[in-house]
């Protein structure tokens, strides 16, 4: 390995899971649907480096983590350890690995055995890994996360713990093989405040002391400056901003990072500022497609240039069409309640239920076309209709770009007409150019 190999690389990493099939589709022969937990992730873990990856639940975090430590197989791409891609294991090179790459688990209520003591439960993976001298490198390792005097935490099993102290077990339980990776998995989401700041505080120290590396996956943005040197954020199985922990809390880029950050409480309640603007929940990452996936719920999706519109009512309509494609508009229970049973009360119902802007000129008469459309049962060309008039740039895959030296964000807002740094779709270098530079490229942000 030399002097400048990463200590973990991951490349374009993909993963899949196949998702349920009945009868009809067995008879139909249909193709599964595929959940993209992990869509294209690349990033690179430096010697004695912290990286946090951010994102709500269900963004694909935790399979990041999972597939890191070979609980799931990678659909595609590699992960590559100081040199040697993991697909190119033998059984020893996997129990090596699985020594060096340790995980802190995010319950510490449940991650450790009831039945063991403090002292088995640290002994255990000396044992499996055949690691003498047991006794102290417990001892030690129990006075370095500060359980201390060790004689009074050697026997004693999780019941008698705190989760303050269980958590620190774990912490424990992870440094006493000496590894060279850490990958923590929201290890302070399920203890009160007090103790996380003491708990991540520690963690930050162990890192210097252990000279380790770490991936901490949080949904809480505001504990990765007490940790993290660099934030990845992730949403639906992608890297969509990447930059410096400090750069990126004091002026984020992407609307999803900004809608983040705008969420971290602020200690004063005199203190006053905009609500975050983002609603909803992301959707279920199935057979997605391309485009930014952020687009149904981002408050500042891009309209064609011709459209003079409210971003308002432009949301509306981007919501309506995504309804429609995902044949979840619910029209037969709208119909059930309408009392006239005429094809005007129908569209006038539909639009009650989802348009609340006022539309005008030829923005209303679109759409007023395409809810008759709708009424008519012809969906498809309803949406046909709507996308011809309201389709967005946001409905393809934005290029990672890097507005400044090391800040990359995917993102159409930075990309359209700017002359910045388009990275390469294969992670090897960035490209150079403006606006037709990074045409038609689907790349990630590392």
């Amino acid at each position: 390995m030399s002097a400048n190999q990463p200590v973990l690389e991951i490349r374009d990493l993909k993963k899949y899971f196949e998702g349920n099939s009945n009868i009809l589709d067995v008879v139909m022969r249909r193709e599964p649907s595929q959940i993209q937990a992990v869509d294209g992730v690349t990033m690179t873990l430096e010697e004695n480096e912290s990286v946090a990856v951010i994102g709500e639940s269900g963004c694909g975090k935790s399979t990041l983590l999972r597939t890191l430590i070979g609980l799931h197989d990678p659909s595609a791409g590699e992960i590559v350890y100081r040199g040697t891609p993991v697909s190119e294991f033998t059984d020893a090179d996997w129990k090596q690995y699985r020594r060096n790459v340790q995980v802190i688990f995010q319950d510490p209520f449940n991650c450790l055995n009831p039945k063991m003591t403090v002292r088995e439960s640290l002994a255990e993976p000396l044992n499996i890994h055949g690691i003498g001298d047991k006794e102290k490198r417990v001892r030690d390792v129990l006075e370095q996360v500060e359980l201390q005097p060790a004689e009074k935490y050697l026997d004693r099993k999780p019941m008698n713990l705190s989760g303050g102290e269980k958590q620190r077990v774990a912490i424990g339980r992870a440094l006493v093989l000496d590894p060279d990776v850490i990958l923590a998995d929201e290890p302070v989401s399920m203890l009160d405040v007090s103790t996380q700041a003491a708990v991540l505080t520690k963690m930050k120290d162990l890192i210097n002391d252990f000279d380790v590396s770490m991936i901490y996956i949080s949904h809480d943005l505001s504990t990765v400056s007490y940790i993290a040197e660099t934030v990845k954020v992730m949403y639906l199985g992608r890297f969509v901003e990447s930059a410096r922990t400090k750069e990126i809390l004091e002026d984020p880029k992407h609307p999803y990072t900004e809608a983040l950050v705008s969420a971290i409480p602020i200690p004063d309640p005199t203190h006053d500022r905009d609500r975050t603007e983002m609603s909803g929940a992301p959707r279920e990452p199935i057979d997605i497609g391309e485009g930014c996936r952020f687009r149904d719920r981002c408050p500042s999706v891009i309209p064609p240039d011709d459209v003079d519109i409210e971003q308002g009512a432009y949301r509306e309509i981007m919501a309506f069409r995504e309804l429609l494609e995902r044949d979840d508009a619910g029209i037969d229970r709208i119909q059930n309640i309408v009392e006239e049973h005429d094809r005007t009360s129908l569209v006038d119902a539909i639009q009650r239920e989802y348009f609340d802007h006022t539309l005008t000129g030829k923005n209303e008469s679109t759409v007023r076309a395409a809810l008759t459309l709708v009424a008519d049962g012809e969906p498809e060309l309803a949406m046909e209709n709507l996308r011809d008039r309201f389709g967005s740039v946001c409905e393809t895959t934005p290029p990672a770009v890097e507005p400044e030296p090391g800040w990359r964000v995917a993102c159409h807002h930075h990309v359209d007409g700017t002359d910045g740094v388009t990275v390469s779709e294969d992670g090897s270098g960035i490209e150079r150019g403006g606006e037709d530079s990074s045409a038609g490229t689907t790349a990630r942000v590392e």
